[in-house]
């Protein structure tokens, strides 16, 4: 993709701009289904990343594999999962969210120095274009074959934890008396003495 200097510059500024935003929006929103589709939003921001840098394949990847595929499992994981849990108050939640934040302002220092120690120039070998698919599909299959094959397995253990997640073995016939629905909610049930005499008088006549 040729684009001007100036549209690229707005571009990546763009997408820049929506990928912290999204990341900032996963790590600090308390509602974990908001996180899950900002992590879509960030792996959206990315692809175009790659589409900047003449990478399409790659960008369709990336849309197919981590968008269709990883972010809607973690959301079917996410939704799936209802269990019953009372709200406890953690004792000293402060010290968690420090050092969390400190984790986090460490990484990044440290990935500032790695950016900035880094000679960013362009390569010389020629863009390739079309043939880059077949180029990928090599180096997939003889350099990086071994990691290839974790990435496939990590996909399909999340895939068993998200169905494990999912499932529900038993089902109490008691329901506890705190647990059950408000008479709001719930539609009285018709007798059963009635429902038989009906169908009586239906067969007399």
């Amino acid at each position: 993709m040729n684009l001007a200097e100036g549209v690229q510059l707005v571009s990546f500024g763009v997408l820049a701009l929506m990928m912290i935003s999204a990341a900032l929006g996963v790590v600090l929103l308390s509602n974990i289904v908001y996180s899950a589709f900002l992590l879509g939003a960030v792996f959206i921001s990315i692809a175009g990343m790659y589409i900047l840098l003449n990478a399409g394949f790659v960008a369709a990847a990336q849309v197919v594999i981590y968008v269709g595929a990883v972010n809607v499992l973690i959301l079917f994981a996410i939704m799936l999962v209802n269990k019953r849990e009372d709200f406890k108050v953690i004792p000293r939640a402060w010290i968690r969210q420090v050092s969390t934040a400190v984790v986090c302002a460490g990484l990044f220092a440290l990935l500032s120095v790695m950016v900035l120690s880094t000679p960013w120039s362009y390569a010389t070998e020629a863009i390739a274009g079309d043939a880059a698919t077949v180029i990928i599909g090599q180096h997939f299959f003889s350099d990086f074959l071994l990691p290839f094959e974790l990435a496939s397995v990590l996909l399909l253990m999340a895939l068993v934890g998200a169905i494990i997640l999912a499932r529900r073995e038993f089902l109490p016939d008691d329901v506890p008396a705190d647990a059950t629905q408000s008479p709001i909610l719930t539609l009285p049930e018709r007798p059963r003495d009635l429902i038989g005499a009906n169908t009586e008088g239906l067969d007399r006549s």
